[in-house]
Parts: structure tokens; sequence; C-alpha cells
């Protein structure tokens, strides 16, 4: 294994567990830490029309492609890759910005870890 093909794996694995983070973090974490957090990744989204991510692990962002659809597609799933990313993109991150404060604040559930 080349050193190239290292670091493009291990890059993968890091953006796989931010991605699983991203979705437990709600009742893992503060609102006050996770909605900022969810607020970033949509500017990187408004700013680069990309996630900055992806390049680190060589996923061609073409014809709509991205991490999700690619991880559907190697399980064997084929999800519209425009409508995916639309949701990946405009509606997963304010959601889980909401259910983060919902859950803390209307439900009064602590976080887990702090």
């Amino acid at each position: 294994m080349t050193l190239s093909t290292l670091k493009s794996r291990l890059a993968f694995a890091f953006h796989l567990f931010v991605t699983l983070l991203a979705w437990v973090a709600p009742f893992l974490v503060s609102w006050k830490w996770s909605v900022p957090v969810y607020a970033a990744v949509m500017l990187q989204f408004a700013l680069f029309s990309r996630c900055l991510m992806n390049g680190q692990h060589a996923l061609d962002e073409s014809d709509h492609a991205t991490f999700y659809s690619y991880l559907f597609e190697s399980a064997g799933f084929r999800p519209d890759r425009r409508r995916l990313k639309f949701f990946v993109r405009k509606v997963s991150y304010p959601l889980l910005a909401t259910v983060a404060v919902v859950w803390q604040e209307v439900f009064h559930m602590e976080p887990l870890l702090f």
C-alpha cells in the first residue's frame, strides 16, 4: 500500500466517523456545540459548493455525487443523486440542529457526553 493510498483510506475513515457523529451528536453533545458545527458545514456548502473532505479521499463530486451517494452505492443501493445531494446539503443539517434543540430544550433531555 502506498502512502497516498493510506492517506486516502484514513481520510475516508475520518470522513465516515465525522458523518456518523453528525447523526448522533444531538444526543451526545449540547446543542450549543452541535448547532454551530452544523452551521459551519452548511456554510462550507454555501461557500465552496462542495464538501472539502471529499477531496482528501479523491471522491469526485461530478454528476451530483456525494459522500452519502458513494456509501449507498457501495452498499448496493442506487439513490437519486440529485435528491440525495439536496437532502444532505439543504435539509439534513438544519433538521439535525432542530432535533438537537428540541430534544434537549423542549424534552429536557441531557446530552450523554457534554
